[in-house]
């Protein structure tokens, strides 16, 4: 058995969209994933696991896991629809943090896990700079409900994916498949982070997915790096953005979206930095790029060999070490949090191959730590199934069944697992 240290936090994590249903409900005007298509069997968030109604059922099941903290989502187009405040939006989560704390959980909220408000789409969304002070004012509005209440913040959910797969790809809303897009997009995040982060009481953070990047070509990897991460850890983590990211998208972008001050906005200090991690990447020399790596249209993207999620990720704990290591080793004396980790798996119930990957990832938390990584805590992902984007309801993640013709929450294996975990603190031998 290996302990984890002490007031690690332990922590279950979900996104509004992907829970509340409730659509149109209370005053909430459209997001970009409203009418967003195509989405897997024709499914939509209009339901969802209807979180929005059920949330003291769920807040229920939180305390019967015994988390010490909750990371929520709050829905931007529920609580300032067309711009203007909407007092039973800001009710609801309200209530959701008064629920959490009767309970003993602490609440850790995200203000933008990517439902942009649609209107503001139609006005051009992160690519126009606009977007970004209206997510400043958006933060203050909820910053002045919740900001007695609530401890940790976290400004952006990874904005990587908004960025690349909103406007590289068009997997995500809302669609785009415009290179130069991609990094427009990504520094009016980033802008937009430095501007409501100031704003924020308590706690601030980021949450970024970096991209784990293996290969035998040094100078692919590093390319590749330079764009997928630097374009976010440059501004947001050192100051700067890399010349190695204007080199690589010179062709595509003259950057001259960037504006004098910007950068020093950006980097607002920050309490912790939040970590999503899933699968790793192999970069090789040779290939004809992908469009999630605008600038690098050269080099082969693939998968590493092995075991793969119902997502078809590849299952690599040691990536997870890997870039706990290299975040502190490049960034000393920044908290770290994995703000995400799971795995989607089609058992309803019965899931060894969840509490397997759980097993294992946490494991690669406690090599972290014990090789000098300041790693605070863990949220699992999923707190239930959920309205996975693109793929709609066909994948789960949630450590927490949800059948969604009647709404029955059933807990699988892994959520008795990861309950006995966090409770002792303390990682079973495999």
């Amino acid at each position: 058995m290996r302990r984890f240290p002490e007031g690690f936090v332990w922590g279950a994590a979900t996104a509004a969209y992907q829970i509340e249903g409730a659509v149109a409900e209370d005053g909430r005007a459209p997001s970009i994933w409203d009418g967003f298509g195509p989405i897997a069997n024709g499914d939509t968030g209009e339901t969802a696991c209807d979180h929005y109604h059920r949330y003291r059922e769920d807040l229920g099941h939180l305390a019967d896991l015994g988390v010490g903290s909750y990371r929520f989502s709050v829905s931007w187009p529920r609580v300032l629809p067309y711009g203007k405040v909407e007092r039973r939006g800001l009710d609801f989560y309200s209530r959701l943090v008064d629920g959490l704390l009767e309970r003993g959980i602490e609440p850790a909220a995200t203000l933008y896990h990517w439902d942009l408000p649609r209107e503001l789409e139609e006005r051009g969304g992160w690519t126009d700079r606009d977007t970004a002070h209206r997510f400043a004012e958006y933060a203050a509005v909820v910053a002045e409900e919740l900001g007695d209440r609530v401890p940790t913040w976290i400004t952006l959910n990874e904005p990587w994916c908004s960025a690349f797969l909103g406007h590289g790809t068009g997997e995500h809303a809302p669609g785009r498949r415009d290179p130069e897009a991609v990094f427009t997009a990504a520094h009016h995040l980033n802008l937009a982070h430095g501007l409501a982060a100031r704003l924020l009481p308590g706690r601030r953070g980021v949450t970024l997915n970096p991209q784990v990047l293996r290969g035998p070509d040094a100078a692919a990897v590093r390319r590749a790096d330079a764009v997928g991460n630097g374009v976010f850890f440059g501004p947001l983590l050192s100051g700067a953005y890399p010349e190695e990211l204007f080199a690589h998208t010179a062709h595509l972008t003259d950057w001259s979206f960037v504006r004098d001050g910007d950068v020093e906005t950006i980097h607002a200090p920050l309490d912790f930095l939040g970590v999503n991690y899933y699968t790793t990447t192999v970069v090789a020399p040779g290939g004809t790029g992908r469009a999630d790596f605008p600038g690098c249209e050269d080099l082969a993207f693939s998968a590493e060999p092995g075991p793969v999620t119902d997502m078809g990720w590849t299952i690599e704990p040691s990536g997870l070490t890997e870039l706990l290591l290299r975040l502190s080793r490049e960034y000393p004396g920044l908290p770290l949090v994995i703000t995400e980790n799971g795995a989607a798996f089609p058992e309803p119930v019965r899931d060894e191959g969840r509490i397997g990957y759980l097993h294992g990832h946490l494991g690669a938390v406690l090599d972290a730590i014990e090789a000098g990584a300041d790693v605070r805590g863990y949220y699992v992902w999923s707190l239930l199934d959920n309205f996975e984007w693109a793929f709609g309801y066909g994948k789960r993640f949630g450590i927490i069944h949800v059948d969604y013709e009647t709404q029955r929450r059933t807990w699988k294996d892994s959520a008795r697992w990861y309950r006995d975990v966090a409770a002792s603190a303390t990682l079973p031998d495999a």
